[in-house]
């Protein structure tokens, strides 16, 4: 503030919150249920609707209750969701996750059948179609299993171009492999899809907030964790070089994951790069709002709302959240 500013009493800050018409007018963030997305998993079956358990309101659907989600999500404004798929079956390399006609296309053909204009999106990962739970093909060296990065980019470009002829409008490599941005837009390009977009989980860090969505997903690691390719919480530079690699590869959108405990990466991408970002409020996140609203501890609506343009104010374009169906209703009363 400048010294020639007005100061108290001539310059009283309250005046501009006095009427909620006035705060209205002066809001510098605005959340709309436009800028959600949101996720759904999806499993083989019919009339499936099985909810979660450490997710309350959050379901596994089969594609036809899917559609019926994804209708209500519509109507409420909501113009994006992010697809997750539970196969048939697993094995060690994921073979599910390349069938063309494997449960994510499945998904993909019977939204657009409904809605043709709502936007697709699709994770491609190995974690949930792998029998050891782990984000792409493994290899030992030095007596250490962990997955080889350059054989699962193979695989990611292949994954995305199954998706993309089953008509998904944008795909989203989240293993955190080196190169995958550029290997899925090779593959893409190849194939024909240049026009596809690539919503790249570039900033994706091994969290403690993903608990939830293991269960959700059917897919925690059979040993060992994921610190070998997700990022350190503790690193925020890595995330800005991250980011800046995923661009230079080709990414449209790039993401950070977790949303809540990262503003401050947000920010700094938000800053540095001014491109399209993306925010993932992540599935222990929404957990812990839902356990402390189901014990009377806080007012649900008002603490997702709040979380949620908080998330917008730091930086992000739009955000992948469970909590999109509830939060698109009240905004909309």
């Amino acid at each position: 503030m400048s010294e020639l500013s007005p100061r108290f009493p001539e310059m009283r800050m309250r005046r501009l919150r006095r009427l909620p018409a006035l705060r209205q007018l002066v809001r510098e963030t605005d959340l709309r249920p436009s800028d959600l997305v949101l996720p759904l998993f999806v499993r083989p079956g019919q009339g499936l609707r099985q909810e979660i358990p450490s997710m309350p309101g959050q379901y596994q659907h089969s594609p036809d209750t899917l559609v019926e989600t994804a209708s209500r999500a519509w109507e409420l404004g909501i113009r994006a969701v992010i697809l997750f798929g539970i196969p048939a079956y697993k094995d060690e390399v994921g073979s599910a996750a390349l069938d063309e006609a494997g449960i994510i296309p499945q998904a993909i053909l019977a939204l657009k059948r409904r809605l043709p204009d709502l936007l697709v999106i699709t994770d491609e990962c190995f974690c949930e179609y792998t029998s050891h739970g782990h984000c792409g093909v493994l290899s030992e060296k030095g007596g250490r299993r962990d997955v080889d990065n350059d054989r699962t980019l193979e695989q990611l470009g292949q994954q995305s171009v199954v998706h993309a002829r089953a008509g998904a409008d944008m795909v989203a490599p989240s293993g955190m492999m080196d190169g995958m941005v550029a290997a899925v837009r090779h593959a893409l390009d190849a194939a024909g899809f240049e026009h596809i977009h690539i919503l790249s989980y570039a900033a994706k860090y091994a969290s403690g907030f993903y608990g939830p969505f293991r269960e959700a997903a059917e897919s925690p690691p059979q040993f060992g964790d994921r610190s070998t390719y997700q990022m350190d919480p503790a690193n925020a530079a890595e995330a800005l070089r991250e980011i800046a690699l995923d661009l230079a590869e080709g990414a449209d959108i790039v993401m950070v994951k977790p949303a809540l405990a990262y503003l401050d990466i947000l920010r700094r991408a938000k800053e540095r790069f001014g491109v399209p970002l993306a925010a993932y409020n992540v599935s222990g996140e929404y957990a812990m709002v839902k356990a402390a609203a189901a014990r009377g501890w806080l007012d649900e609506r008002r603490i997702v709302l709040e979380i949620l343009t908080a998330i917008k104010r730091a930086g992000a374009s739009f955000i992948l959240t469970y909590h999109a169906l509830d939060a698109a209703a009240w905004l909309s009363e």
